[in-house]
């Protein structure tokens, strides 16, 4: 019988929901919306970012083949979280608000992402 992998959940730095702008690939400088964190394989989902096309098959009868046009994952290392007030990417760091709750705050502007 073959020995089962535990399933490893990576820190990410980015969130579902947050700006970012890519810094490496084919589609750097881009700026887009994170819409799925795939913390299995430390990757990340980006609105607009690595489109692929993919040619499907019809799957009923009478039913034509058609080219979908979707966003693959992308490593979370090659993307920066982005201030869309001051149009700058910025890293992360973390700080303490006053009631004592732990926010994610760029670096560069001092802006924070959790509310």
């Amino acid at each position: 019988m073959a020995k089962v992998k535990p399933k490893v959940f990576h820190k990410m730095h980015v969130k579902t929901g947050d700006t970012v702008q890519v810094i490496a690939g084919k589609d750097k400088g881009k700026v887009g919306e994170v819409i799925k964190a795939l913390p299995q394989d430390s990757r990340v989902i980006v609105k607009g970012v690595n489109i692929k096309t993919k040619h499907v098959k019809p799957q009923q009868e009478g039913e034509s083949g058609r080219i979908v046009s979707q966003e693959y994952p992308i490593h979370s290392s090659n993307v920066m979280l982005y201030s869309t007030k001051q149009n700058i990417a910025s890293r992360v760091c973390y700080t303490f608000t006053e009631d004592g709750k732990k926010v994610r705050m760029l670096k560069k502007t001092g802006e924070i992402l959790d509310k």
